[in-house]
């Protein structure tokens, strides 16, 4: 049987971090059972913006370490945006254009579309708008 894939978004990283995150320990208490029942999916967009949401809210050793542990998890998976997920996000971008998607979250919403993931650990109703469910 396939793992299940969970996508994480950088709003979840930094909730996990930030024990003054309005969504900290709704995250905290959560992050095991999906640490055990998923595949954890983000990309390196989503850790380029949480290291550096990380670094000015919290701190170059809170960021480093967060980097440290996503490459040292065998659960999480770092996917790399290609050419053709970039173009689907711009195509996401120019859909929504009455939404204030970012990029990084229009990356976000091609590489689900790719890898059949429809849930996201994520804080972000955008995800419900691309239609994806949020978890928590």
């Amino acid at each position: 049987m396939e793992e299940k894939k969970l996508f994480v978004d950088t709003g979840a990283w930094f909730a996990l971090a930030d024990k003054s995150d309005q969504y900290h320990n709704q995250a905290i208490e959560i992050y095991g059972d999906l640490l055990r029942d998923y595949r954890l999916l983000t990309t390196s967009l989503v850790i380029s913006e949480t290291y550096t949401l990380m670094r000015y809210a919290l701190g170059h050793q809170a960021a480093i370490h967060f980097v440290d542990n996503i490459e040292a998890s065998p659960r999480v998976i770092k996917i790399y945006s290609d050419s053709t997920q970039e173009e689907q996000a711009i195509d996401i971008l120019r859909q929504y254009q009455d939404q204030d998607f970012s990029y990084t979250d229009a990356v976000s919403f091609a590489v689900m579309k790719q890898y059949g993931t429809v849930e996201a650990f994520a804080f972000d109703q955008h995800f419900i708008t691309a239609g994806f469910t949020l978890i928590p």
